[in-house]
């Protein structure tokens, strides 16, 4: 056997689609639970236009990243060859070498972070070689394949960890690990309304990485990520020519031009080209006027599912993936199912009891207060007590009775004047300001620091729900007489407030 290219040696076979779960690869994930590492297996990274496959690559946040290689040849095809540096290396577009993964690995970091990220190291992983054959093959292997940079087939996780280890000494000057990660591959990087970025959790990479089925329910807790996650799997999906077509439906108006922002965001940070036809954030309305015009029918102004949509077949989209679909009619939902009985559709939900995400990742210290009282005052009574502590960014969530009265009460005392959300209006035509009134129906995307919540015993437990769960600082619930909706987020959040 005569190994004439270093490069080609590293290479994969075209063949193999992905990385098995051999028993050094078993032994390496099960390092990440004693120590700082993260394994990843069969990952890509999306970069301008194009997709790179890895097969292996581990994080040390003290040391950088390891990337592996593996390979199945035994000593009886290796004791009697020779190998030698090629003049020339060659690299095609699915199957990397070590040298070109690491090009791509730092060209990405260049242009996102104007730095080589962090400092990237090689090993192979030989499954049919142990340490003591390895002694026995040419000189020249053991010249360019040192023995410090290989896990043999008979290494146990202590001389993996010590091998790693021995890359180099620890530094604890590193970038983040949602740093490094998160602008590595970005499809699994969630970008706060800060733009910071954080690495998405195990629980949510497996939703990622998971091929859709037919009908997908996305479920999980408030504050798990569900819509993030619905905007990084469209951009995969079309990254990997899945689909051609995705639809991302959202209650409103606002909520949609929200939405589109936040894809905008993480397309210019993955510094990924993607058509924007393809994604397209529309309401429910939108999309049944849509079949409605196909059919010369008069178009609606609210969710109305005509009869003669359900009798007729519509493919609009190759994938639609309705978020807070618990927030709209039933008759909505069956109809999705309808259009999509050939294509795909993705359900995302709150009130399943089999949650895909079980992890909230929004701070729940919050100080939550219960007031009975009169509500039209306390109210008042509040807004001027935060802004005195010259507190931001605060939300009365109430009627439109409520809302018009505090309204013109406000004006007495204070200098600014409090704008309203109005859901029907696109993002560009609202305002802003530190004070905002919204009605429980108009909330979708909004989060704030401060909400003041009214009136809650003439809306849905899921609206006041929603509503609740937007606060990031405080939540004070004003009230007059007690109803099912009070008891039962006072036994669910008042005890919480008290610990």
């Amino acid at each position: 056997m005569n190994i004439s290219s270093l490069t080609s040696f590293f290479k994969k076979k075209p063949s193999q689609l992905a990385t098995l779960d051999t028993i050094l690869v078993k032994r390496l994930k099960g390092l990440s639970e004693q120590s700082n590492l993260l394994v990843f297996k069969d990952v890509k990274i999306y970069h301008h236009a194009s997709v790179y496959k890895i097969g292996l690559i581990v994080f040390d946040s003290l040391r950088g990243l390891y990337l592996f290689e593996s390979k199945e040849w035994s000593y009886d095809e290796l004791k009697n060859s020779k190998i030698q540096k090629a003049q020339k290396q060659e690299a095609s577009q699915d199957t990397l070498a070590f040298e070109n993964t690491q090009d791509i690995i730092k060209q990405k970091f260049n242009e996102l972070t104007h730095s080589d990220g962090v400092p990237i190291f090689n090993f192979l992983m030989m499954e049919n070689l142990n340490a003591d054959e390895y002694e026995h093959l040419n000189d020249s292997f053991k010249s360019l394949l040192p023995k410090e940079k290989i896990i043999f087939s008979d290494s146990n996780q202590a001389d993996i960890l010590k091998k790693l280890h021995n890359s180099c000494e620890e530094s604890s000057d590193l970038p983040s690990i949602d740093n490094v990660l998160g602008t590595l591959f970005i499809q699994y990087a969630i970008i706060n309304k800060q733009e910071s970025v954080y690495l998405c959790s195990e629980e949510q990479r497996v939703f990622l990485d998971t091929p859709l089925k037919p009908l997908t329910h996305l479920t999980g807790l408030h504050g798990s990520g569900k819509s993030n996650l619905l905007l990084l799997k469209s951009i995969i999906e079309i990254l990997d020519k899945k689909a051609q077509k995705i639809v991302l439906l959202k209650p409103t108006v606002l909520a949609c031009d929200i939405f589109k922002k936040k894809l905008l965001t993480i397309i210019e940070h993955a510094i990924v080209e993607i058509d924007l036809t393809s994604i397209e954030v529309i309401t429910p309305v939108e999309l049944i006027n849509k079949h409605l015009l196909k059919l010369n029918k008069q178009s609606i102004s609210l969710i109305e599912i005509n009869p003669k949509l359900m009798q007729k077949n519509f493919h609009y989209a190759d994938i639609i993936m309705c978020d807070d679909s618990d927030q709209l009619p039933s008759e909505f939902i069956q109809y999705l199912q309808h259009i999509q009985k050939h294509s795909t559709l993705v359900l995302v939900n709150r009130l399943m009891s089999n949650t895909n995400l079980n992890k909230n990742f929004r701070d729940i210290n919050r100080e939550i207060k219960f007031h009975k009282t009169n509500p039209h005052a306390k109210a008042l009574h509040l807004i001027s007590g935060f802004l005195r502590k010259k507190l931001q960014n605060i939300l009365i969530v109430c009627s439109p009775t409520s809302r018009d009265k505090l309204k013109d009460d406000l004006t007495l005392f204070i200098e600014e004047n409090p704008d309203t959300i109005n859901s029907s209006s696109a993002l560009i035509n609202q305002n802003f300001n530190n004070i905002l009134f919204c009605t429980y129906s108009d909330i979708n995307e909004l989060n704030a620091n401060h909400i003041i919540l009214m009136d809650l015993c003439f809306v849905s437990k899921n609206e006041i729900e929603y509503a609740f769960n937007l606060a990031q600082v405080s939540v004070d619930v004003l009230y007059e007489e007690e109803c099912e909706e009070i008891i039962d987020l006072r036994n669910k959040y008042e005890q919480d407030s008290k610990e």
